[in-house]
């Protein structure tokens, strides 16, 4: 929640902004950012832009992510790497609830940039979101890819 102000003729004009992140624990995230007149509003409006914005997200069998992973995104620059199981989530800022709402349970997260929170957490979702399995990133080699007939030629 933020109170903010903007400056017309008769004075200034107060609205609030609401930034809401949900999740089902299972590997679906969203986030959603809005302004009303009220509190009660925002938060409507927020959540209802967090259930616009829900996208899938890959979590091993042990409650990690797949691999490792660094992002900028703006300002913010995000370290995430998988650990093992019993660690627990250790992240600080807004990426530990994100986390929580993800359903990730062993992970290590680290802001490197910025401190903004609403930037981190949109950063998180869009690097949790591009992250593959290991199996998508086995069929991905950049430059390995073996056309058709080079396959029928092997065998």
């Amino acid at each position: 929640m933020a109170r903010v102000t903007r400056v017309m003729a008769g004075g200034k004009r107060m609205r609030f902004r609401a930034c809401v992140a949900i999740g089902d624990k299972k590997g679906r995230i969203g986030l959603g950012v809005a302004k009303g007149a009220d509190v009660a509003l925002a938060i409507t409006k927020a959540t209802n832009d967090a259930k616009k914005n829900l996208v899938k997200i890959h979590i091993t069998p042990e409650g990690s992510v797949p691999h490792l992973a660094r992002i900028k995104w703006h300002s913010s620059q995000l370290l995430i790497k998988p650990a093992p199981v019993g660690t627990g989530i250790i992240a600080g800022s807004v990426l530990r609830q994100v986390f929580d709402l993800a359903g990730i349970r062993n992970v290590v997260g680290k802001v490197l940039g910025a401190s903004n929170k609403i930037n981190n957490a949109r950063a998180l979702i869009r690097a949790l979101s591009e992250m593959k399995t290991p199996r998508e990133r086995k069929n991905v080699k950049p430059g390995k890819e073996k056309t058709e007939s080079e396959v029928n030629k092997v065998s």
